[in-house]
């Protein structure tokens, strides 16, 4: 009896929509970080259940706002756990356990292919493990090479196996675009440290640009031969890098809080290229972001509204969907019924696709924010602000997060959680997809 009732249970779980089980296996990863980050052996001086809670969302949708100072609220016990959820987060949990059941000589059935498309962004089932391979060594070659080089950093300052530690974990933070630091003030003492800005920058940018687009790189290594993704992607993301690296400069230069503060100009030249890439979703500041200028404040919710690409550590609605919707809009003034762009055209399905996206994505926001501002008297800029660094999952913070109240707080672990689900997921599950079987006249509606 036991036997068949676990049959059924396990059956019915099965059966659940891929997007709901998604969220559900998130969920559970989430409970169970926050139950051994809450073991004796994880903190230093104990840690209350809803802080917990809270950093390991935080860790596994890998956004990094935190609600206790990581280095010093955990021992290195409790940060290997934080890397851990950051490593299943932003690789996908799906991928590993494909990975598991690829290693214990299990076939990968339909039902978990099926998640592992809603986990990877995808829209076919075919080459999914092969991709799942492709996340895995990227990623290991990223890292390592991320550890080599800032061991350069760590190890003189803080000794052979601290400093090997710190640049491990910073360097799984970096390519997850988790953005969790061990220093209470991010990676500020190394502002003006040509390799910190140099190496953490170019793993966040790897991770966020997507295991596709690196993929691709790697196979074709010709820009002519790219798929139109990846010119898309690397196009995109170089025009954002370069816009908002010069502006970030220009806003910020006499403030004396930010870049005005520094007295070389190429300290400032680095802090302005570390500022720029960081709200692409990575969460590393090397300047107090609660100094920022109005201006740039807003110019950096922008960029963490956007984010990375798709199958990738990034969240945001994606560099891609921006694209699509200036395209959109272009051939619409143009007058002209399809899109184009490197000799290929877009459909309506894209269009569609991306139009929902960003619906879904702003309406969390602006609901997110509305709840939230219900309970909170603070400035409405700043909260606006770390609603935006949770649901990009960014991890940037003007210092917001840590004085809000139960609600609050609430509200950011479910934005943070959808953030990295995904809102198209998200409205994929809330959706009944059906055929329609009666056909209506056309009607006209009047916009504009």
């Amino acid at each position: 009896m036991r036997s068949i009732r676990k049959h059924l249970s396990r059956k019915s779980v099965w059966r659940l929509p891929p997007p709901a089980l998604l969220a559900l296996i998130y969920v559970v990863c989430i409970l169970l970080g926050a139950g051994l980050l809450m073991l004796p052996v994880s903190n230093t001086n104990g840690i209350a259940w809803a802080d917990a809670l809270f950093t390991s969302t935080s860790a596994v949708t890998v956004t990094g706002l935190v609600v206790v100072d990581t280095g010093s609220a955990f021992t290195h016990f409790g940060q290997g756990v934080i890397a851990f959820l950051i490593q299943m987060g932003g690789l996908g949990l799906m991928t590993f356990a494909v990975l598991v059941l690829s290693a214990l000589g299990i076939p990968i059935g339909m039902p978990q292919r099926l998640i592992l498309r809603e986990d990877l962004n995808q829209t076919k089932i075919g080459n999914l493990t092969t991709l799942v391979w492709i996340i895995l060594r990227i990623a290991i070659l990223c890292e390592a090479l991320g550890v080599l080089v800032l061991s350069f950093v760590f190890v003189p300052e803080f000794g052979l196996w601290e400093g090997l530690w710190q640049a491990v974990f910073h360097s799984v933070s970096a390519f997850n675009n988790a953005g969790f630091a061990l220093f209470p003030d991010s990676l500020s003492r190394w502002v003006a440290n040509p390799v910190v800005n140099v190496v953490i920058p170019a793993m966040f940018i790897l991770g966020g640009i997507g295991f596709i687009v690196v993929g691709d790189l790697w196979q074709k290594r010709s820009w002519r031969r790219l798929t139109l993704h990846s010119k898309l992607m690397l196009s995109g993301t170089a025009v954002l890098i370069l816009w908002s690296w010069v502006m970030f400069a220009l806003l910020e230069w006499t403030n004396p809080g930010t870049l005005g503060g520094l007295q070389d100009t190429g300290a400032r030249l680095w802090a302005s290229w570390f500022q720029a890439v960081t709200p692409r979703t990575a969460g590393f500041n090397t300047l107090d972001t609660g100094a920022m200028r109005d201006s740039t404040t807003l110019m950096t919710m922008t960029l963490m509204l956007v984010g990375g690409g798709s199958t990738s550590t990034a969240g945001g609605i994606k560099v891609t969907t921006l694209i699509v919707l200036v395209m959109a809009t272009l051939a619409f003034f143009k007058r002209r019924s399809s899109l184009h762009a490197f000799g290929r055209s877009l459909g309506l399905d894209e269009v569609m696709k991306v139009m929902a996206l960003t619906t879904i994505s702003l309406l969390l926001v602006l609901s997110g924010l509305f709840i939230m501002s219900i309970t909170h008297d603070g400035e409405i800029f700043d909260l606006a602000f770390e609603v935006t660094s949770a649901f990009g999952t960014v991890g940037l913070s003007r210092g917001a997060t840590a004085e809000l109240d139960g609600i609050g707080r609430a509200m950011i672990i479910v934005i943070m959680f959808l953030g990295r689900v995904g809102p198209l997921t998200i409205g994929f599950f809330l959706a009944t997809q059906s055929v329609p079987r009666v056909r209506y006249p056309a009607g006209q509606v009047y916009l504009g």
